[in-house]
């Protein structure tokens, strides 16, 4: 089969690796009747092995002479090819339990995390490969340099767990940062959830907006119809330092309050 040439404008950076796949495939521990989706297949590092262990795989790929390729080195009952851009797929379509995987194109990692957000109530667990900095910032927690708007937004759905980095030799051609991955699993049912998602998905954009600013600067528009006090926030905060629950017990005041718009 013809050798295929990285493309940058989809940010591909092929894994080559087989330690390293290995240890991908080790930590997602595939089982055979599992609803599983890989983003981003490539040139099948990690869809064979998962393969090896799924009775059927779905795989998005947005190269059109990648997802041709896939097409003619598997047979369409073991492997569905959905070719597009990831950003625009309904995973409602895919059926529910699903289990999302992939090595994700780190020119387009976190529209695609928050476009998944919407489809975790269908969602087992995702087990992604993404620039390191960026996961540092998924599961970092309050009052740490890392601690921003992506950290909050995610950790209201999920919990995530940091496993293991991956070195820039692992892949070809090789990316200028270090990677790794994380796991992330949908929090149940009866977790804290805000009165509504696009109130606190405003709060919490527009405090982070000026994260050095103390909060009741940052949000001085808002800054009236805040309580301080009986929210436990100190007036003096600055974003970084609220808990999830607290922006969304902010974000929950101020809906009510009818100052932000749901």
């Amino acid at each position: 089969m013809a050798q295929h040439q990285a493309r940058k404008r989809f940010g591909q950076n092929f894994l080559v690796d087989e330690g390293v796949v290995e240890s991908i495939v080790r930590a997602i521990n595939p089982a055979a009747s599992q609803n599983m989706v890989e983003i981003g297949p490539g040139l099948s590092a990690l869809t064979q092995p998962l393969l090896q262990a799924l009775d059927r795989l779905t795989v998005i790929e947005i190269d059109r002479d990648l997802a041709e390729r896939l097409r003619r080195q598997y047979p369409p009952e073991r492997l569905a090819v959905v070719e597009g851009d990831v950003l625009k797929v309904d995973f409602s379509k895919l059926g529910e339990g699903l289990r999302v995987v992939g090595n994700l194109p780190y020119n387009i990692s976190s529209p695609l995390l928050f476009h998944l957000v919407q489809f975790a109530d269908r969602v087992i667990d995702q087990h992604f490969m993404l620039q390191r900095e960026v996961i540092d910032r998924m599961v970092a927690k309050p009052s740490s340099s890392d601690y921003s708007r992506l950290s909050v937004m995610l950790q209201s759905r999920y919990r995530m767990v940091k496993l293991f980095d991956v070195p820039p030799e692992a892949f070809d051609p090789p990316p200028r940062v270090v990677s790794a991955v994380v796991r992330m699993t949908p929090l149940p049912e009866d977790r804290q959830k805000p009165a509504s998602f696009p109130a606190f998905e405003q709060v919490v954009a527009k405090s982070f907006a000026q994260r050095r600013k103390m909060l009741r600067r940052g949000l001085a528009d808002w800054a009236g119809a805040i309580d301080w006090a009986g929210l436990g926030i100190p007036e003096t905060a600055r974003a970084e330092e609220l808990s999830v629950a607290q922006f969304m017990n902010l974000a929950d005041s101020l809906y009510a309050a009818g100052v932000v718009k749901g």
